[in-house]
């Protein structure tokens, strides 16, 4: 008898051990161009589906608001984040609003990353983005960066 209660103590401490552990979510801002605006719900649809190697909490203005309002709730949204990811076009050099973020998280001492939405057509890259990271958009590539963050 003893055996199999030793046995079925052993599997419940084994199990314990060597449990997959739930992803911790990620507060991640998205920042993009609002030409690239169907990227950016592709993305977030891809990331809440069971597969996604990470999880996170969308942090994305969703609709346009007065430049000082913008600029404040913007910015209170970058602080409570704990990265920012940059999707970067051909439109993101042109986007003002997508660089004012990038500048902002920056100030705020937020991590700042660059990810290509597309492979050939990738588009200058702007210049609050030259020291940053920048990757291809993979989800190995996705998930190295968010756990890093």
């Amino acid at each position: 008898m003893w055996p199999l209660i030793l046995g079925a103590g052993a599997a419940l401490l084994l199990n314990e051990l060597f449990e997959e552990k739930p992803k911790s979510n990620k507060r991640i801002f998205i920042s993009f161009a609002i030409e690239d605006a169907k990227y950016r719900d592709h993305f977030v649809a891809q990331a809440k589906k069971g597969n996604s190697p990470f999880s996170f909490v969308d942090m994305s203005v969703k609709k346009p608001w007065d430049e000082k309002i913008w600029k404040q709730k913007c910015r209170s949204k970058i602080k409570s984040c704990d990265g920012v990811i940059v999707l970067l076009s051909k439109n993101t050099y042109h986007s003002s609003g997508t660089r004012w973020e990038i500048k902002c998280a920056k100030q705020e001492n937020i991590p700042v990353v660059g990810m290509h939405i597309q492979k050939k057509y990738q588009g200058a890259i702007p210049p609050e983005l030259k020291v940053e990271k920048i990757i291809i958009w993979t989800w190995k590539n996705l998930e190295k960066v968010i756990r890093k963050i």
